[in-house]
């Protein structure tokens, strides 16, 4: 099968990385999706290892429609009945980017009616089925006239990993911590900081690819509940993954916050993910921090002060950032903000910058690289 990951646009490296270190071959990138070929093995290796993927769907079609009528005539001539039960629950979306059919509740309509005339011939139906089984999420989308139908195998979004309980008031994704985190060169014997801790999230994945445990170990997912679908292969993969997991204690991951019911959470969060015996976290202020291990990684996501009575509360605290740990020369930094003056604020130019889009939001990745030393 022809299958499709998708992420947050600025990872499709980290994404495709992943797939080839799980022994796949990338045969296409595109913006926020990264195409390979496989099997229903992975299917379920891909959900279940991938930490900065959103989402894993099977590639039904592709082909040109400049009229309702191509679109139509397109999604019907498809096989539906190979994919889909008679009782099959199968909500369509539909997406269309710079295309001459721009309707996508039209869009949307015309595929289901193809699909339904198409299962109605082959079930030999008048015109109506059930729905009242499994559900099969369907997408169709335009891009420049080329129509794309997927089929979505993964359910609620792999960044839903299960162990967040309680969150802050602007939560990073997990899966987006998770991608931050293979941005850098951290390696799980290296010492691992996160100053503004929140909720937890970049430590708690921090110490999850620290010793190995499949970000998708303790949740469910769509294809589960596929009639076509072996359920023994899920079983199989889960059971290897549980045995590859390292032993707690061996990881230096350390996690402060100023706020102290943010601690709380983050434990909470941490002991839901099994990590919290691989975290020390304290509440501290950033201006208290004292680093004293070497060649370490730093990752932040401090508050990014969007309302104008915030933004020099923020300020100050970019600046006590560059002034704790601006001269760690062997550490490298990052901190994702929104505000594009941090650099100003933090008293240092970054060695490099990278725009990523948490959400909808525009934010900066500023990356300061440090020079580790090691002894021979």
């Amino acid at each position: 099968m022809k299958l499709l990951a998708t992420m947050a646009s600025g990872f499709e490296a980290i994404t495709k990385k992943e797939l080839q270190n799980l022994g796949f071959t990338i045969d296409q990138v595109d913006t926020g999706k990264v195409y390979f070929t496989g099997d229903l093995d992975a299917i379920v290796l891909t959900n279940l290892w991938l930490r900065s993927a959103d989402r894993i769907k099977i590639v039904l079609k592709k082909f040109k429609a400049l009229t309702f009528d191509e679109l139509f005539e397109g999604v019907k001539s498809m096989a539906w009945d190979q994919w889909l039960p008679l009782d099959a629950s199968f909500p369509v979306k539909g997406r269309s980017v710079r295309s001459k059919l721009h309707s996508e509740p039209d869009i949307q309509a015309i595929t289901k009616k193809a699909i339904v005339d198409k299962m109605a011939t082959v079930y030999h139906r008048r015109g109506f089925l059930p729905e009242s089984g499994n559900t099969f999420q369907i997408e169709v989308r335009l891009v420049k006239d080329q129509v794309e139908i997927t089929l979505d195998t993964t359910g609620a979004s792999l960044f839903k990993r299960g162990y967040r309980t309680e969150h802050g008031g602007a939560p990073l994704k997990e899966n987006f911590a998770a991608a931050l985190i293979l941005l850098t060169p951290w390696r799980a014997n290296d010492p691992f900081y996160d100053p503004t801790t929140g909720s937890g999230t970049i430590a708690i994945e921090a110490a999850l690819i620290g010793r190995k445990i499949a970000p998708g170990l303790n949740r469910h997912f769509a294809f589960e509940n596929f009639d076509w679908f072996n359920p023994e292969l899920l079983q199989i993969a889960k059971d290897k993954a549980q045995s590859q997991i390292q032993p707690s204690g061996t990881l230096e991951i350390n996690a402060s916050d100023i706020d102290g019911s943010m601690i709380d959470v983050a434990k909470l969060n941490a002991h839901q993910a099994g990590v919290l015996h691989d975290i020390n976290f304290k509440q501290l202020a950033v201006k208290d921090v004292r680093i004293t291990s070497q060649n370490g990684i730093l990752i932040a996501n401090p508050p990014y002060g969007k309302r104008m009575q915030e933004q020099t509360k923020v300020h100050h605290l970019y600046h006590e950032m560059g002034q704790s740990f601006g001269k760690m020369s062997t550490w490298s930094k990052y901190y994702l903000s929104s505000d594009l003056e941090f650099e100003k604020f933090y008293g240092q130019k970054a060695t490099k910058r990278r725009k990523l889009y948490n959400g909808a939001l525009r934010t900066d990745l500023f990356q300061y690289w440090g020079h580790p030393t090691y002894k021979k």
